[in-house]
C-alpha cells in the first residue's frame, strides 16, 4: 500500500491567456489556448509524485480521451493508479481557465466525472486510506466521499490534511477528524469569519481551527509565506521571491510538496521551506500540471538560495 493517498478532482483546464479579465458585455482577443491536466487533486499526486513520493490517487474520470490519456499520464508520472476510476459515458471534469498578463487567473469548473467520487464509491479504497500514513484531500469532489474517506483516516490513525479548497463552510464533524489543515485567506475567512490581513488576525483565524480540534494550521498567503500555528501559537515561514508567469496550480504543488517533506520525515518548518520551493518554481511556468517541477528541479532550487 501507499505512504501517501490523495483524494480528489481531475479536471481538463482549458487554459486561454489574456491581457485582463473581461468585464461583463466586453469581449477581449486572447491567445495561446492550450487544454492542460488539472483537477486540485490530480495536481497535488502529480507534484508529491514528481518528488518521490509513494503515492496513490483516488478519482474519477471519464471514459472520454482526455479521462483515458490522463490516467496513463499519472502512471508515467509514478502514481498508483489502481483507485482512479473510469466512469462510463462522462466527461472529464473541466475547468475554463483565463490567465491575465499580471499573473492572476480566473477559473469557472464542471464537476462532470469528478461528481461520481462519493461515499460509495470510494468502499473498495477505503482499506488503502486505512494502511496510508497520510490522507491528503481539498474541496472539489462531494462532500460525503471526504468525510467518509476523513473519518476512515481519522479512526485508523492515519494523519489528514486537509487543502480546504475551493472555499466553502465545513461541518465541525468533519474538521474534528483533521490533523493539519492549509488555507488561504480567503478560504480560512469562510471557515473562521475571520478577515485574513496580518500576523494578529492570522493566528485569530487559526485559534478558531484549533478549537474545531486541528492540531496544525498552515495559512497560506502568497508570497509572504504560510502563517504556520500549533497550540495556540504562530510564526511566518517566509517563501521565496520569483517572477510569476502564472499562479494556477501553486497551492496545489505547495501542498503535494509539503506531505512529500513529512514523508521524509523533516520537520514541519524544512517541509514547508521545501513545499515553498516548488510552489516558486511552478509560478514560473504556464498551466497547471505543466508548471510542477520535478525533485531536481526542487533540489537544485533550494543549493542555488
Amino acid at each position: 500500500m501507499n505512504k501517501l493517498v490523495v483524494l480528489g478532482s481531475v479536471n481538463a483546464d482549458h487554459v486561454l491567456q489574456v491581457p485582463s479579465f473581461p468585464r461583463p458585455g466586453e469581449t477581449l482577443h486572447g491567445r495561446n489556448y492550450q487544454v492542460i491536466p488539472g483537477g486540485k487533486g490530480a495536481n497535488q499526486a502529480v507534484a508529491a509524485a514528481r518528488l518521490n513520493a509513494d503515492i496513490g490517487f483516488i478519482a474519477c474520470v471519464g471514459d472520454d480521451s482526455f479521462g483515458i490519456n490522463i490516467r496513463e499520464n499519472f502512471r508515467m508520472d509514478g502514481i498508483d493508479i489502481t483507485a482512479v476510476k473510469m466512469e462510463p459515458n462522462c466527461p472529464t471534469g473541466i475547468a475554463m481557465i483565463q490567465v491575465s498578463d499580471s499573473g492572476e487567473n480566473s477559473i469557472c469548473l464542471s464537476a462532470e466525472a469528478n461528481a461520481k467520487l462519493t461515499a460509495a464509491a470510494i468502499e473498495p479504497d477505503l482499506e488503502r486510506i486505512r494502511q496510508a500514513d497520510y490522507l491528503l484531500m481539498q474541496l472539489e469532489t462531494p462532500l460525503c466521499g471526504i468525510e467518509k474517506a476523513a473519518q476512515v483516516a481519522k479512526d485508523a490513525n492515519t494523519v489528514v490534511i486537509l487543502n480546504p479548497a475551493p472555499a466553502r463552510v465545513l461541518s465541525d464533524e468533519l474538521l474534528a477528524c483533521v490533523d493539519m489543515i492549509t488555507p488561504n485567506e480567503t478560504e480560512a475567512e469562510v471557515l473562521t469569519g475571520i478577515t485574513v490581513t496580518d500576523a494578529e488576525s492570522a493566528q485569530q483565524a487559526a485559534n478558531i481551527l484549533h478549537d474545531k480540534g486541528i492540531k496544525t494550521v498552515m495559512i497560506t498567503l502568497g508570497a509572504k509565506g504560510v502563517w504556520l500555528s500549533q497550540d495556540g501559537r504562530g510564526d511566518i515561514i517566509a517563501g521565496f521571491n520569483v517572477e510569476v508567469t502564472d499562479t494556477t496550480a501553486a497551492g496545489d504543488t505547495f501542498n503535494g510538496a509539503f506531505v512529500t517533506g513529512l514523508l521524509e520525515d523533516l520537520s514541519l518548518e524544512s517541509a514547508i521551506k521545501f513545499a515553498h520551493a516548488a510552489a516558486a518554481i511552478s509560478v514560473t511556468r504556464f498551466g497547471a500540471q505543466t508548471s510542477i517541477p520535478t525533485r531536481k528541479e526542487v533540489d537544485d532550487f533550494l543549493a542555488q538560495q
